[in-house]
């Protein structure tokens, strides 16, 4: 890497360090034959400039960040995408940080970019409450914009996914295939579109069909092929019928799971996701997911924060919801036999 400075391409062009600036930043306030000579002292030098110290020393930079949940999940892959594609209209840089689903990890998180002075910050977070390094970072004039995850404050902007509809959604469909006896995998409860995905499937199926819960640590294959462990380890007249899960990375490790054990997907079992992420089509049995607007959540969210940091104190907040859609496939088909109605019948 090179060491050269902009003293040493003043020394070499043999004007003021301030000239080499100038060449650098207002080139029409040089003289031609100046600007060509600073020019070559920089060619001849290998000179690179540092233009997030530059950055820094302005108080801005060219940088915003976009904190996510677990940087392995493919959901967020695909919201990433889409905040990149809004940020490079506006040449402006996206950097990621993964909190791992870890609220000291992401207050770091937090601390570092606030240290690196970015324009604002993209963020689902782990949980919120008062006086967090979020809302301190808010309070000392870093804009911010939720991801995946509504507010009802109005000092900030959201973007979100109806997740109780889409918890509906699912259980709608499922009672309508005849299962009496459902189990809901996901967790931690922590996390706001958990819980509001599991309102929404106990909302669908209250009065029609039990509904069991399988906690998980988190929101991975491992942890769903852990709950279909719980899951299978059920004596088969008491077995749920069908599983809800609430994202795809667990629906497909229940996937896994079930088969691996000869436990059939969809007739002893039915699965649904919740993503619709590119794999979940792919799978061995293609698997019913209700789908969100991945990329359309990330545009959107990062044309938000960019729309605040250039607004100048004009822009008004706002909190766009997307409707979620269920996507049926192979993997939540009509339970068959005896079980079909379980215990209370239909």
């Amino acid at each position: 890497m090179s060491t050269t400075g902009i003293k040493e391409v003043a020394r070499r062009a043999g004007v003021s360090i301030g000239t080499v600036s100038n060449v650098l930043n207002r080139p029409e306030l040089v003289a031609t034959s100046t600007r060509q000579r600073v020019l070559d002292a920089i060619a001849e030098l290998g000179y690179v400039r540092n233009d997030s110290a530059r950055q820094l020393r302005a108080g801005q930079s060219r940088q915003i960040a976009l904190v996510v949940l677990d940087v392995t999940n493919p959901f967020f892959t695909d919201v990433v995408r889409g905040a990149e594609a809004a940020a490079e209209e506006h040449g402006v840089m996206v950097v990621v940080c993964n909190s791992d689903e870890d609220a000291g990890r992401e207050q770091r998180h937090l601390e570092l970019l606030e240290e690196q002075r970015v324009r604002g910050v993209l963020i689902t977070p782990v949980g919120e409450s008062p006086g967090s390094r979020l809302e301190q970072l808010m309070q000392r004039g870093t804009p911010v914009v939720l991801v995946d995850r509504g507010t009802s404050r109005h000092s900030r902007c959201s973007v979100a996914v109806d997740d109780v509809l889409g918890g509906r959604l699912a259980g709608e469909h499922l009672v309508a295939q005849g299962h009496r006896h459902i189990a809901f995998v996901g967790g931690p409860v922590s996390i706001a579109q958990i819980h509001d995905r599991h309102a929404g499937i106990a909302g669908a199926v209250a009065g029609k069909a039990e509904l069991a819960v399988v906690p998980t640590p988190n929101l991975t294959v491992a942890s769903g092929r852990t709950a279909a462990t719980r899951i299978a380890s059920t004596p088969p007249e008491s077995r749920p019928t069908a599983v809800f899960c609430a994202n795809d990375l667990l629906a497909l490790g229940v996937l896994q799971e079930m088969t691996q054990r000869g436990i059939r997907v969809p007739r002893d079992v039915a699965i649904v996701g919740y993503d619709d992420i590119e794999f979940a089509a792919a799978a061995a049995v293609p698997l019913s997911s209700v789908r969100q607007p991945r990329e359309q959540l990330g545009r959107t969210a990062a044309a938000l924060l960019l729309e605040e940091i250039e607004d100048d104190g004009r822009h008004e907040h706002r909190h766009v919801v997307f409707q979620p859609e269920l996507i049926v496939r192979e993997s939540s088909g009509r339970p068959r036999g005896r079980r079909a109605a379980g215990r209370r019948g239909r």
